[in-house]
């Protein structure tokens, strides 16, 4: 090899070092470098979105954990709600939430005249529009409980009529008030007056949380206390139910399932019904569970049985993913000390599958948790004012749930109810984020390491 070919590889190898980047290799690190930003900005993009969405809801819905209330001292005459003196349930019980109504009128004017608020004919009518239509039966209902109260003087707390509450919410003011027929001027500063007097309050709403739903002219008395129940009946059953299926239907496909056409058909099957639309589970609970077996509708066994069906696919298929994950040389370690099959399953396999199944699983149960469309076939869209009874005889009582409470909601007129279903909203994310978190926990607590 002569000094002139040396020389000639040497520069060759040279101008192709890997410390100088050529052409190609350019264009390769740029073409990374566009794919990195491409992801950041899908990323940035959709916790912008995440973020406007969670704004949107939370300044739509925060002011329903609000609420306005007027407190009186109401004296429960003896004269008007027991006319015979023997306070026989059945007798006051004759009383109609219109016997109430006076009470309550008087109870406000003699706050007023104590306050110093003139109280003539104009202002005690609109005063007496401050108040909610519920305030009569609220006060007929606490009567009823305990008879024993008439001809006492009570203070109680009312809530104030739902343009009122509005007002001092910001969604309504002088200038709506002035082409409402439900309100007016005069009441918003009545109202202004009643409040400066300690009168009227804005304080927590509990009632958001307890108090079933209320017709379309008492949006202010509308709460989420049986749709509450309702929802937590559901997810009783779906648990109880959809959980042990989907594992011990799992441990068979995996680990006992010979490979054959039929097992091959029905993990086809398995992952069909995992992309079936929701709606075809509660068409499904109508014709059967309702139509054929006869059950109750709006119901929330017939609802815990639907997304139980509709569940029992996503565990199923987390399920077996989880076992897959486990390392064979765990089973084949535990059969070479004498382990039989059931064995090595239930004492090495299946602990180390647990925090995948425990993911599956609340990933099952939150799908199934924000249902609306089944849950609207089997009737749980009713008007529901009744709280279900204690389980098992609640289970069969007509009930709602959260997911359908804010479909209702937003169908109605009213501005109030719009912010009543964005709070609604609110708490079933808190559901949903408390179930992660409860996960989170158990995976962290049942994961081990090999």
């Amino acid at each position: 090899m002569t000094d002139i070919s040396v020389f000639s590889k040497t520069t060759a190898l040279q101008a192709k070092s890997l410390y100088a980047a050529d052409e190609r290799t350019r264009r390769r690190n740029a073409s990374e470098a566009r794919f990195r930003m491409m992801g950041k900005m899908a990323v940035g993009l959709g916790i912008l979105a995440l973020i406007g969405l969670l704004a949107s809801i939370l300044s739509n819905g925060a002011t329903s954990f609000q609420q306005t209330y007027i407190t009186l001292n109401v004296d429960l005459d003896a004269a008007v709600l027991d006319k015979a003196g023997d306070r026989n349930p059945e007798n006051i019980a004759k009383v109609s939430t219109f016997g109430y109504v006076p009470l309550i009128q008087k109870a406000l004017s003699d706050a007023m005249a104590a306050k110093g608020i003139a109280v003539d004919t104009m202002n005690a009518k609109a005063a007496a529009d401050l108040i909610s239509k519920e305030a009569p039966a609220d006060l007929r209902r606490f009567v009823l409980a305990d008879p024993t109260v008439i001809g006492t003087t009570h203070p109680f707390n009312f809530l104030a009529a739902g343009r009122i509450d509005g007002y001092y919410k910001g969604r309504v003011t002088m200038e709506s008030a002035a082409v409402d027929r439900n309100t007016s001027p005069e009441q918003l500063m009545l109202a202004d007056k009643l409040k400066e007097a300690g009168i009227l309050t804005t304080r927590f709403n509990w009632g958001f949380f307890t108090a079933p739903d209320a017709s379309d002219t008492r949006p202010e008395a509308a709460g989420l206390g049986v749709a509450i129940i309702g929802s937590i009946y559901m997810m009783l059953i779906v648990v109880a139910l959809s959980l042990p299926l989907g594992v011990a239907a799992s441990i068979y496909l995996e680990e006992f399932a010979p490979q054959n056409h039929f097992t091959d058909l029905i993990e086809v099957n398995i992952a069909n019904l995992a992309a079936v639309p929701s709606i075809v589970f509660g068409i499904l609970g109508l014709a059967v569970l309702i139509n054929f077996f006869g059950l109750p509708q709006s119901a929330p066994i017939v609802g815990g049985l639907v997304l139980t069906l509709m569940t029992l696919p996503t565990i199923i298929i987390a399920t077996r993913a989880a076992f897959k994950a486990v390392p064979p040389s765990i089973r084949d370690a535990a059969l070479g000390v004498g382990a039989s099959k059931m064995q090595s399953i239930f004492h090495h396999v299946l602990p180390l599958a647990m925090p995948g199944i425990l993911t599956g699983a609340i990933i099952g149960l939150a799908r199934a948790l924000g249902e609306t469309a089944p849950l609207l076939l089997i009737g749980m869209v009713a008007f529901v004012r009744e709280y279900p009874a204690g389980p098992p005889d609640g289970l069969f009582d007509p009930a709602s749930a959260l997911p359908v409470q804010v479909y209702n909601w937003t169908q109605r007129g009213d501005p109030a109810f719009v912010e009543r279903a964005s709070g609604a909203i609110i708490v079933l994310l808190v559901f949903l984020i408390t179930m992660n978190l409860v996960a989170i926990i158990l995976r962290r607590r049942f994961e081990r390491r090999w």
